[in-house]
């Protein structure tokens, strides 16, 4: 029996880094995968090569949409919202966008309740309460996508989990996380992580900057296999009802 995924993320490249293993796993199984991404990433870290190109705006939609294809995702919708960026002040809105910390909430959700309602949707992956780490735009994905499912009436929402030490090390300095709900799920994607890596790397804006220090998805993704199996071969998430029935049967 097959159902359809709608995985809910902020910026292009949570989708690869978060739960690519699972799309992948879910697609490959023969699901109906489909992925919504909230903001254009325009204030992600790169090199200047990148943001004086067409934009970084342009790139990382491409980049989304080439990771979308590895992972074997049926529909990609990308928002117009603009990147909140993750420093300790918040940016101005860019002309003609607004950024997605500063978006209705209800209106945000009603239209994901939509997409959800078209697609019959059968799970939404969101993010905690924490969004994570703390981001901004993860927290909003957090409060928009718990109430697009209530008002789809999507029967499961889960979360995707970070490792609490990740998170600490991650979160802005100004943050405080609040307790998050345990993980009730695991998936095993060790079967996946070619995928999953081979769309982490389509981001390739992501993978390099102006400093001499080399990127963390760079170094990672350049892992011995082996190793990548044991660091990127299960996807951890929360179930706020608490169940622990598995998400790729």
């Amino acid at each position: 029996m097959t159902f359809t995924l709608v995985a809910f993320h902020a910026h292009p490249d949570d989708e690869a880094i978060l739960t690519g293993g699972t799309l992948a796993r879910a697609a490959a199984a023969g699901h109906r995968v489909v992925l919504v991404t909230a903001t254009d990433g325009a204030l992600g870290l790169t090199s200047s090569r990148y943001a004086a190109a067409d934009g970084l705006a342009t790139v990382r939609a491409a980049e989304l949409r080439e990771s979308a294809r590895l992972l074997g995702v049926a529909r990609v919708e990308q928002w117009e919202y603009a990147d909140s960026g993750l420093g300790p002040k918040l940016f101005p809105d860019p002309p003609g966008q607004v950024r997605f910390v500063r978006a209705s909430v209800e209106e945000a959700a009603e239209r994901l309740a939509d997409l959800l309602a078209e697609e019959s949707a059968d799970l939404l992956i969101g993010y905690d309460v924490n969004g994570g780490y703390g981001h901004p735009d993860h927290v909003q994905v957090h409060r928009v996508g718990a109430l697009a499912a209530r008002l789809a009436g999507t029967p499961r929402l889960v979360e995707a989990a970070v490792n609490p030490r990740v998170a600490r090390l991650m979160k802005p300095r100004q943050v405080r996380l609040a307790p998050v709900a345990p993980v009730t799920v695991t998936v095993d994607v060790r079967d996946h992580v070619d995928a999953k890596v081979a769309a982490m790397r389509a981001h390739r804006s992501q993978l390099t900057s102006d400093s001499w220090l080399p990127r963390n998805l760079e170094v990672t993704t350049r892992l011995p296999g082996p190793v990548l199996r044991r660091l990127l071969g299960q996807e951890r998430f929360a179930d706020p009802s608490g169940s622990s029935e598995p998400l790729c049967p």
